[in-house]
């Protein structure tokens, strides 16, 4: 097993919310539609007495809630997501060229469909919907009902596993939408309402605070599911399964977030929970929907977040920010001249003091934007302007190279995807559709190591073996996929490509 197989291995209890219970775990909050409320057990096995605190008399602050749920709860929907499982596991061992070939031999394993409820929140009049990345995340079917009680067929835009969103649309108008807000204008202690379908009940609305912003969940759990992209605004407006891909607004009703993740030791609200800022929701919505896939910008350093005990090994004489441990070869922050040993402190004279942070505000860009980064380098503050690059160090758009037929997109692997997976090439699909791939249980994610036999090292190649085999004289005309999983799991398709 690589080294991404074994830390998955380690974090695998946040990702079961539905299956059992999990002990002090981020779990994300979709939900079972066959799963069953259940009361939670006092842990002592006792009631234990209220103690009363006296406090100073101080007037409260009256908060009118109803304008904000007025303006929200319409524009929420119910998503029920139905998946069914299109490969038999046979001994633990799935093998699509034996079965294409030669059927299952009498040992007919029947996929039973799969059932999940979340949330989403309607953006425009002519029904384009947010919600998370796991809600919708290998579905057959999507169901999409809105508050007066219509269904409607949804179909899946594009999705981001890194940020946990995707965007899907219905066939309608005249839509309720939530408008959106600006997360970097919410204060800690500020009331927000969380909107969504939590537990099968529908139209539910909550109140909390905001408890933190630019919450990493690995910050608080080092064993929990880590996004790529982490910068969460904290609540304590309750939240559970179901709530997922659901709005976290302000009091006036604008969309401050995307409610993702709670922290739970039963697998229900037990305090914290997680959303996407719009701030982020914003810029990946608006690249799904115009390039299919997100342009994600890099500024090129391997970095530390500066605490106490990292001031102190490096002789710092700040006790937050970013410190700059490698700058990239041919990046965006060795063309501004980033040093190593230098400290981040701001992006655009917005101040960075942590890792979320900088992720957050990295995300709002796409490659060819312009920027300023604030540095400490020793005790001389300086400003340096860079223009970001992409993944692969350039500034182009990536737009998703599709073949229709196959009803997905592909994108080259980077360097850094590759250590982790522990591959040397692979082409990975993304934004998958309705299609053949889709079809063969190929699923968001998967990469392409080779196809007949033949290395996959790029979208070209891909290509170039798909119009092979379309215009051969061969009488079948047929894909067989050899890849893996970024879980590491190696799976094997076969695609039929005749008409």
């Amino acid at each position: 097993m690589n080294s991404y197989g074994k830390k998955l291995m380690g974090i695998a209890l946040v990702a079961i919310l539905s299956s059992g219970v999990t002990i002090g775990a981020f779990s994300l909050i979709n939900r079972s539609a066959n799963s069953k409320i259940e009361d939670q057990p006092l842990e002592s096995g006792y009631a234990q007495p209220t103690r009363f605190t006296r406090v100073a008399n101080h007037p409260a602050v009256e908060t009118d809630f109803t304008i904000a749920a007025e303006n929200t709860v319409n524009a929420v929907v119910s998503i029920k997501s139905t998946s069914t499982p299109k490969q038999s596991q046979m001994g633990g061992f799935t093998d699509p060229f034996f079965e294409y070939f030669f059927g299952q031999g009498g040992r007919n394993i029947e996929p039973q469909p799969r059932t999940g409820l979340g949330s989403g929140v309607i953006i425009t009049p002519d029904g384009y919907i947010v919600t998370n990345n796991h809600v919708v995340e290998g579905a057959d079917k999507l169901d999409i009902t809105l508050n007066d009680n219509r269904t409607f067929n949804g179909r899946v835009i594009g999705t981001d596993p890194s940020t946990d969103l995707a965007l899907i649309k219905i066939d309608a108008k005249d839509l309720p939408i939530v408008k959106f807000g600006d997360s970097d204008n919410l204060k800690v202690g500020e009331w927000v309402l969380a909107v969504g379908n939590p537990l099968g009940l529908t139209s539910t609305v909550t109140a909390g605070i905001v408890s933190a912003k630019a919450r990493s969940i690995s910050a608080l759990n080092p064993h929990s599911q880590k996004m790529g992209i982490e910068a969460f605004i904290q609540t304590d407006a309750a939240v559970n399964p179901g709530n997922s891909g659901g709005a976290l607004v302000n009091t006036a009703g604008e969309l401050v977030g995307i409610n993702t993740a709670i922290y739970s030791e039963t697998g229900s609200y037990a305090g914290y929970s997680f959303a996407i800022p719009t701030s982020i929701v914003s810029k990946v919505i608006a690249d799904l929907k115009e390039y299919g896939t997100v342009q994600r910008a890099v500024l090129g350093i391997g970095y530390v977040e500066i605490n106490s005990d990292v001031a102190k090994a490096k002789n710092l004489e700040v006790q937050e920010g970013i410190y700059v441990g490698e700058v990239y070869n041919r990046s965006a922050a060795m063309e501004a001249g980033i040093k190593e040993g230098d400290v981040i402190t701001s992006i655009n004279d917005v101040k960075i003091k942590n890792g979320a942070m900088l992720s957050e505000q990295l995300s709002k860009y796409r490659p060819g934007d312009k920027i300023k980064i604030g540095l400490l380098r020793g005790k001389e503050s300086k400003t340096v302007s860079l223009t970001l690059k992409n993944s692969q160090g350039n500034t182009e758009i990536t737009k998703i190279a599709g073949m229709d037929s196959l009803g997905a997109g592909f994108k080259e692997l980077d360097a850094k995807s590759l250590r982790e997976m522990n591959i040397r090439y692979g082409v990975q699909v993304i934004g998958l559709k309705n299609g053949k791939f889709k079809s063969a249980g190929i699923r968001d994610g998967f990469v392409i190591l080779e196809i007949n036999n033949t290395p996959m090292k790029s979208v070209s190649d891909l290509e170039s073996m798909y119009d092979s085999i379309v215009k051969s004289n061969q009488p079948q005309k047929v894909m067989f996929i050899t890849g893996v999983y970024p879980n590491g799991k190696m799976m094997y398709y076969a695609v039929d490509l005749a008409d």
